[in-house]
């Protein structure tokens, strides 16, 4: 079993790929193997140029797309990562995407698919609204965890204090694995809920609750 990871970031190792990175861990501790695939800074936008609905063709844009397109083809379930932009996706993931499904729904069609997204501090209930639409509207078995799908922080350094984000990662893998079925062989505890990450309150956030 293969889990492709798209980082749909403009900053490859940015809070997107840390988020990505924790999921990745525990699908190899569940001995499923994954690949990050990172999307680039300036992916291809859909015309709406119709090319790809010509027989045998596929999307003008040979790079990006198709590539994607293949890895999917490739692989037995997809997670998508994005940061949080004004309560939405990232372009550069948004465009893909639409290029994606326009030219090729059927690739993703019953695959199990998740979209997690960093933040640092809100705007991620609409971008989770903004990955599920197409993933509903393209017959996509969605994959859930112990909370939405994502981690806080400003930098991937601050998102190593977001301790329930991080596990809500490693669950969200373990919820892949079961659904590929494949056994999960241990399950952690859930932790304490955690705020919002903050540097000035580091010491606070790793301190015992009384």
């Amino acid at each position: 079993m293969k889990v492709l990871l798209v980082n749909g970031s403009p900053r490859i190792n940015g809070c997107t790929n840390r988020a990505l990175e924790e999921v990745k861990a525990q699908l190899k501790k569940n001995g499923i193997e994954s690949y990050i695939l990172w999307l680039g800074v300036n992916p291809p936008h859909c015309d709406n140029c119709r090319y790809c609905k010509e027989e045998g063709h596929s999307c003008k844009h040979e790079g990006v797309v198709n590539h994607l397109i293949c890895q999917i083809n490739m692989h037995d379930a997809v997670i998508f990562g994005s940061p949080v932009y004004y309560g939405g996706i990232s372009s550069q993931l948004k465009a893909v995407l639409t290029c994606l499904f326009y030219s090729d729904p059927k690739c993703m069609r019953g695959k199990p698919v998740a979209g997690v997204f960093s933040s640092r501090r809100a705007g991620s209930t609409s971008a989770l609204s903004e990955f599920n639409l197409p993933f509903l509207m393209h017959s996509c078995n969605i994959i859930g965890s112990q909370y939405w799908n994502e981690v806080h922080g400003d930098t991937p350094e601050e998102v190593e204090l977001d301790y329930e984000g991080l596990q809500t990662m490693r669950t969200l893998a373990n919820n892949m694995t079961t659904v590929l079925g494949v056994e999960v062989k241990e399950e952690e505890e859930k932790i304490r809920h955690l705020n919002f990450i903050s540097r000035e309150y580091k010491a606070l956030l790793e301190k015992e609750p009384e």
